[in-house]
């Protein structure tokens, strides 16, 4: 299962043990029973502090295992074989189990170690999903500090039935006792939220103590991560306040035109992003979304209200929030969202495995998301709208060469069919005759260009009529002191390393405006 290289890195991991740990197998004759043996096998022979034990029980699902902690008997469960993203899921598992200190605040870990009751949580996954090992591990660092927590990460595309079942149709999906809980990207701080009812008001408090700020970005991904380095770099007062670190970022998985970086991954840059953010002296606020910015006209200052109540004040601020998927805007389509309707094929596409499916959209993400669905699903159909499509050649060569994919042009989305659980089916108009065709299939990929993140400000920042915010060749906005960079702005050309410079070139130009402010 393991290389001889992924061994030696995960010996030298192992080595930061300081308890047993014991590792309870459930398996089978099956391939993925064996697989799974071998790889429980390989890990405790990298380490003296790891014992196996097969275990008993019938109600487990198979093939799965059992990380137990000797010191604490937490338990974290592995359904399935937690390789791909979620490789690094049971490393951390196992490091947690035996001792290993975690990268949480100590209010955070006494938080989650006074939390009453007990809570059996469970999180459907995909290993091809970028956004699913950050759920994984939240609840499995919960599971490490407080016994009476308990998670099981359970791989989708291994346990179809059990999907099925559920109606599980997008990654992560968490259920919290038997019940629905979350689905999409979470984040621990949110997961407290929603179980320990006073910890977000105790989160507004805290933050609405803290000092005015110089320079406040709003928004943690390339421009926002940006702006922050080279506001600190001056030395003046720096604060992050972001709903997630890395933005949307952390949902790409392949990057190839990173100038310097022939090739990289969405997670990998956003944790290298961070990285270098902490670096520098920048107080970053997670898990917190803005609501409102205004210029406060007696102080000068401007105040950026968040979604918790929470004031945040600055004599400057760069609005990065960045762009989201555009929805079709069709009947059906919030009604099955998560339901068959979905926005990430690397994600959710294993879920989809042996059905038909369908991608709206003929460009770049659009193109590319067929080729990589076609390889999992039974068929893709790629709805157009205009009469060509606007992906690169070489994709088209591609996707054309595969003869599971159809793409049909001149195709007008007009309604998401299902059966009160699930697509269905699609509907869409033909352009040129008008004609209105159904397709049937089991799930909808929406790949039709980015929104800006961008409603809050409404009425209060002049914005262009598709909402992106607009700016001077110095990152101004139409109100003194507020700045902004990135998809958000009216920029033409939307990508990673154009977000940087433009995160960049706010920065200073806050930082000239703040000179002339105090002069």
């Amino acid at each position: 299962m393991l290389d001889t290289t992924l061994q030696a890195q995960l010996k030298s991991y192992l080595e930061n043990l300081k308890t047993p740990v014991e590792l309870i197998t459930f398996t089978d004759d099956s391939l993925k029973g064996k697989e799974l043996t071998a790889l429980v096998n390989q890990i405790a022979s990298l380490s003296s502090l790891i014992t196996v034990t097969q275990g008993t029980d019938i109600n487990e699902r198979v093939p799965s295992m059992l990380v137990r902690s000797a010191a604490t008997d937490s338990e974290i469960r592995f359904a399935g074989i937690p390789m791909g993203h979620e490789f690094t899921s049971l490393v951390m598992a196992l490091l947690h189990s035996g001792s290993h200190p975690m990268k949480l605040g100590d209010e955070v870990i006494e938080q989650v170690r006074n939390l009453e009751g007990n809570y059996q949580f469970e999180t459907y996954i995909s290993l091809s999903c970028q956004n699913c090992p950050e759920v994984v591990q939240a609840l499995n660092m919960m599971a490490a500090i407080n016994p009476q927590i308990k998670h099981v990460m359970v791989d989708g595309a291994l346990f179809q039935t059990e999907v099925f079942d559920r109606d599980v149709m997008a990654v992560p999906t968490v259920y919290l006792n038997g019940e629905s809980f979350s689905q999409g990207r979470i984040s621990l701080t949110e997961i407290l939220n929603k179980v320990d009812k006073s910890a977000g008001v105790r989160q507004a408090q805290q933050l609405a103590k803290k000092d005015n700020f110089d320079f406040l970005v709003v928004g943690g991904g390339p421009a926002g991560a940006a702006a922050a380095i080279y506001a600190a770099r001056k030395g003046i007062s720096t604060g992050l306040v972001a709903d997630r670190f890395g933005g949307q970022v952390a949902d790409t998985m392949a990057i190839e035109n990173f100038i310097s970086v022939k090739a990289t991954e969405g997670p990998k840059l956003v944790a290298n992003l961070e990285e270098h953010v902490r670096d520098y002296d920048v107080d970053i606020m997670n898990n917190n979304k803005a609501s409102n910015v205004k210029r406060n006209e007696t102080t000068g200052m401007v105040d950026v209200t968040l979604e918790n109540g929470a004031v945040l004040s600055s004599k400057s601020v760069v609005l990065a929030t960045g762009a989201r998927w555009r929805e079709m805007n069709v009947p059906g389509e919030n009604e099955y969202r998560g339901k068959g309707v979905a926005y990430c094929p690397h994600c959710d596409g294993p879920l989809f495995k042996g059905k038909p499916v369908a991608v709206i959209g003929g460009g770049n993400s659009g193109i590319e998301a067929a080729i990589d669905l076609a390889g999992i699903v039974e068929h893709v159909t790629v709805l157009e709208f205009a009469d060509t499509l606007r992906a690169d050649e070489v994709l088209l060569r591609k996707a054309n060469s595969l003869n599971n994919i159809t793409i049909i042009k001149n195709a007008q989305t007009t309604e998401v069919i299902g059966n009160g659980k699930r697509v269905t089916s699609l509907r869409y108009t033909d352009r040129i005759t008008g004609e209105s065709h159904n397709v049937d299939l089991a799930g909808i990929f929406v790949q039709i260009g980015l929104m800006p993140n961008s409603e809050f400000l409404q009425g209060d920042i002049e914005l262009t009529n598709r909402g992106e915010i607009m700016v001077n060749n110095r990152g101004e906005t139409s109100v003194p002191g507020v700045f902004a960079a990135g998809d958000v702005t009216d920029s033409p050309y939307k990508q990673i390393i154009i977000a940087m410079g433009s995160g960049a070139n706010a920065a200073l130009g806050a930082f000239d405006y703040l000179i002339r402010q105090d002069s």
